[in-house]
């Protein structure tokens, strides 16, 4: 593709960090989805954005999901593809709109830059990403623990420093469903230990307030005890590793992991594994689906419903291994 061509992938990339608040990881996604679709025209000999078309996104989609790609990071790719070129033909509308304005107003300065502007901007009549669809991929079930496994590996032997801080971010981890990300980029001012809240900032940059259970204010309340004889001059991170400094996500993933199997827990844990749990015994207690959906943040109530699916796998489970009409002859 052209340098110009190439150049409103960095466009698109600043806009939708700066702008809309996406995190590194997300941009990280949308570079790699877009690099892909920057190899596909240069193979297809398509060096500018107004040459492509809805079948040769079908024919991108299709070769992605031959070469491997599962339905669900193809499914992304797809909405990174449509979200790039919703982009490009809004900017070609603002550059027109400005124009417009500029030759009403009778600037020449303004009527030049405004014209140099609408040039650069690809002439896209139509979005060529949309009505194309990934195949239906089978959704996974979460990974969970059930609540006397989550109750061993909460059991951390007795002790101070590293054992505290560890103690106190897998307590909260479970009482407050954070996410790997959540957890770490928490500060001093987040939490309140008065009202048992803490304040959260998840995806595209949205807050949100979640409860702090009781054992994990505990847990917490001593951590900070511990943390003040640790942490650097002007560390605001909750939660520091050995040097003083805020923990890294592979940090607390080693740490979860170690006291998985310190504590015989007899599956692999990770972080996020918290989270499931913290929804599906939540929903196993209340069905309050929305209320999960607020605490958990999801922006649609379809992400949190993949947890009833989980709770009902788990009481068919139970039916076959007790009802007597269910169960199956040895």
């Amino acid at each position: 593709m052209t340098p110009a061509a190439l150049l409103w992938v960095k466009r698109f990339r600043r806009y939708m960090t700066t702008e809309r608040g996406l995190s590194p990881h997300t941009d990280t996604n949308y570079a790699r989805d877009l690099a892909a679709l920057v190899d596909f025209c240069d193979k297809e000999k398509l060096r500018r954005w107004q040459m492509l078309d809805h079948q040769h996104v079908r024919t991108f989609a299709m070769r992605c999901h031959s070469g491997g790609l599962s339905p669900r990071s193809l499914q992304r790719r797809l909405s990174a593809v449509r979200t790039f070129f919703g982009y490009v033909m809004r900017e070609r509308l603002n550059a027109e709109d400005s124009l417009y304005r500029a030759e009403k107003g009778g600037n020449a300065k303004e009527i030049g830059r405004a014209r140099k502007k609408l040039r650069e901007c690809p002439q896209i009549r139509a979005n060529p990403g949309t009505d194309v669809r990934a195949p239906k991929g089978k959704r996974g079930i979460p990974d969970t623990l059930d609540t006397d496994r989550m109750a061993r590996l909460l059991e951390l032997p007795a002790g101070g420093g590293l054992i505290a801080r560890d103690r106190a971010m897998m307590e909260l981890f479970y009482s407050s469903g954070l996410r790997l990300a959540e957890l770490v980029a928490l500060t001093l001012p987040d939490l309140d230990l008065k009202d048992r809240t803490v304040r959260v900032e998840g995806k595209g940059r949205k807050e949100r307030i979640v409860p702090v259970g009781s054992k994990a204010a505990a847990a917490l309340e001593a951590w900070l005890k511990e943390r003040a004889g640790m942490v650097k001059a002007g560390e605001l991170a909750l939660f520091v590793a050995r040097n003083g400094r805020r923990m890294s996500r592979r940090s607390v993933q080693m740490r979860v992991a170690y006291w998985a199997r310190r504590q015989g827990i007899d599956v692999h844990v990770y972080p996020h594994m918290f989270r499931h749990s913290f929804a599906t015994h939540l929903l196993e207690s209340s069905q309050e689906l929305r209320g999960v959906q607020e605490l958990l943040g999801h922006a649609s109530i379809r992400t949190t419903q993949i947890y009833t699916n989980l709770d009902f796998q788990h009481l068919a489970r139970i039916y076959g291994a007790t009802h007597p009409r269910a169960r199956k002859k040895a």
